[in-house]
């Protein structure tokens, strides 16, 4: 018995120098693998093509906030609304300031017809208004990402209700993707205090 575990232990402990001596193409390969398996993991959670989800950084910001309170006027984990919502995602994931408010928003974007909608681009909605009222990012797959009644979650625009009060489709101008970065540009050269 004490052969066959010191057999075992041997066995173990070769398995694991072979383990830390591994040479870089296979650190390369393992990283690509695991890259491939959490975007798998993404676009089935999310319910978006793999091929629709070239951007990780903004699958995993999305489902880091899924299940976050909605809080009109809040902007933390503690609560959030689908504004400030898309305002942090652009922040973190775009390394974008835009403003505060879906109305505010709208007026930065171009607007793109529903078919025409890409990974990143905003959703605008008029829900029980004649102003916009509601803004997601969309996915792909008509899938969405916005900060609703329920909490942060993903929704599909082809779900009745937000296929009846869909407005528009937005794409950031390049007027303001050129301004908001030379402002961000140039508060990074500025001397710290």
């Amino acid at each position: 018995m004490k052969k066959i575990t010191l057999a075992i232990a041997l066995f173990l402990s070769v398995l694991a120098a072979q383990a830390q001596t591994k040479n870089v193409p296979n650190q390369v390969a393992d990283k690509e693998e695991q890259e491939s398996l959490a975007k798998d993991y993404l676009s089935q959670i999310m319910g978006v093509a793999v091929s629709a989800t070239s951007n990780m950084k903004l699958f995993h910001f999305v489902y880091d906030w899924i299940g976050t309170p909605y809080r009109f006027g809040g902007s933390s984990r503690k609560g959030i609304d689908c504004s400030a919502f898309t305002k942090q995602l652009y922040s973190d994931v775009f390394n974008l300031t835009i403003r505060r408010s879906s109305r505010d928003i709208f007026s930065m974007v171009n607007p793109v017809n529903k078919d025409d909608l890409k990974e990143g681009d905003l959703v605008f909605f008029k829900i029980h208004s004649r102003s916009i009222s509601h803004i997601g990012i969309y996915l792909g797959n008509n899938r969405f990402a916005h900060a609703s009644s329920r909490g942060v979650a993903i929704s599909s625009l082809d779900d009745a209700y937000y296929s009846r009060y869909f407005y528009k489709g937005g794409r950031l101008l390049e007027s303001f993707k050129n301004e908001l970065s030379t402002a961000s540009a140039s508060a990074d050269d500025e001397p710290a205090n």
